[in-house]
Order: structure tokens, then sequence, then C-alpha cells
């Protein structure tokens, strides 16, 4: 059996936690992960603190395969990702020629300030994620991959990272509409689930058109035959149930 492969998130940024930045992030890993066949299992959100940030990072580099860090290497003093994971690793850290090259392709010597260099700064042996298009590279080091906090550059840099990544089967999924509240089919749902233990089936409540309580019941296996399977079997406790879908 081809084997699973994990992942986890650590969201970085105070401003994520104050609420004055709304996260942008998560959802898209989410949903790129599961794409490619990396069942995303954890994510955890730290201050701009460098403890913190170590701490949560070696719990989650320990329990996944992967783990993607987003936000704090930027040039502000509270950007401090970058040396967290120097430390965590217990490896050196440094301004990286070939990224202060590029920036003084970009910038005067006047506009390269301490504040930029300090986006030049990378963990000995880290691996850079960078394009034509990103001018503060993210990186990669083990199995931690540090990617920036902006959305649009995150994204580029997911699209660099993900063909060397190590993927599992894609987890397949169907949804059925139950046209029904969760509470009134949620016995029957259970022992269906107890029947088909190697199928994930997941109930979501929802608001209809009008407003109504509605369900979606969404099954997933990686087996084709598996989600075939179960999805009939959701269906046909809808029929007996004398609920349309």
């Amino acid at each position: 059996m081809t084997e699973i492969v994990t992942a986890g998130v650590l969201v970085i940024g105070d401003e994520i936690l104050s609420g004055r930045t709304k996260d942008q992030n998560i959802g898209f890993i989410a949903e790129y992960l599961t794409n490619i066949g990396i069942d995303l299992r954890e994510v955890r959100v730290v201050a701009d603190d460098e403890a913190a940030i170590i701490e949560a990072l070696d719990a989650l580099r320990a329990r996944y395969h992967y783990v993607f860090t987003t936000g704090g290497i930027g040039p502000t003093h509270d950007d401090v990702t970058a040396d967290a994971v120097a430390k965590a690793f217990g490896v050196g850290i440094d301004h990286h020629p070939e990224v202060v090259a590029r920036f003084r392709e970009r910038f005067t010597e006047a506009e390269l300030n301490e504040a930029r260099l300090r986006m030049t700064r990378i963990p000995d042996g880290a691996e850079l994620i960078q394009s034509a298009t990103i001018l503060a590279p993210g990186f990669k080091i083990g199995n931690v991959i540090v990617l920036a906090g902006v959305p649009s550059i995150m994204q580029a840099m997911m699209d660099i990272v993900s063909p060397k990544l190590k993927s599992g089967v894609r987890m397949l999924s169907e949804t059925i509409r139950a046209n029904a509240r969760e509470g009134d089919i949620g016995g029957p749902l259970r022992k269906l689930a107890e029947a088909h233990p190697e199928a994930i089936i997941g109930s979501y409540p929802f608001l209809d058109e009008d407003r109504k309580p509605n369900t979606n019941l969404v099954v997933h296996s990686r087996d084709p035959e598996v989600l075939r399977v179960a999805v009939a079997a959701v269906k046909d406790m809808l029929t007996a149930l004398h609920v349309p879908h």
C-alpha cells in the first residue's frame, strides 16, 4: 500500500492572533496539499515569538512528513521565523550571497538598508525557494518549508516547491446533498459509517437557498471502489428515510 504522506501548518504572526489580518493561507494550503496527495493533519497559529515558534516547529516536524510555515520572514524586527528555524535545527544563519546579489540588482546601496538585508538571512544548508518574480525567498530545511505570509507570494512559492515533495495517493471525495436536517439523519448515518470503516463519512450542516437547515454528506476514500460503495450506501440510506436526493 502506498504510504500516506502527512503535513502540518504553522502560521506565524501577532497580526493573525489579534485579528488585524485575516488568514487566507490555511485554506489554500489545505486544498493544495489534498490535490497533490498530502494529508494536512494539524494547523497551529503562534505569535512572533522565537521560543513559541521553536516549540511548535519541533512538535510538528517530529510528527509529520512536512511542516509548512507562513509569515515572519519580512524586513522588520518582529520577523523572527528564519532565526527560530535555524535554532530549531541547530544551525547558523547568515546573509545568503545569492540573495544579497539579487537585492543589489533591485536596490541602490542607499535603499539596501539593514531592514531589507534581514530578508537575505537564510539558515545554513537551507534550499532557497525563489523565482524571477519572487525577490525575498522562502526556504526548505529538513522537512520544514518556510513560506511568505503574503498570500500571492506564498502561493507562488507552493508552486515552486510542490514538484519536489513526496506525495501519496490522492484522497477522493464525493458530496451528497441530504435535503434533511443533520439531527434527523444522525442516527442512521452513524450506523452507516460503522458499516463502512474503510471510508470517511462526514456531515456538514448549512442553510439552503430558502434559509432552511440542510446537510451535505461527504464521503472520502483513496480507493475508488470503496468510495463508490460508500456513496451508494449513503444514497440508499436517504432513500430508505424517504428523503429526496
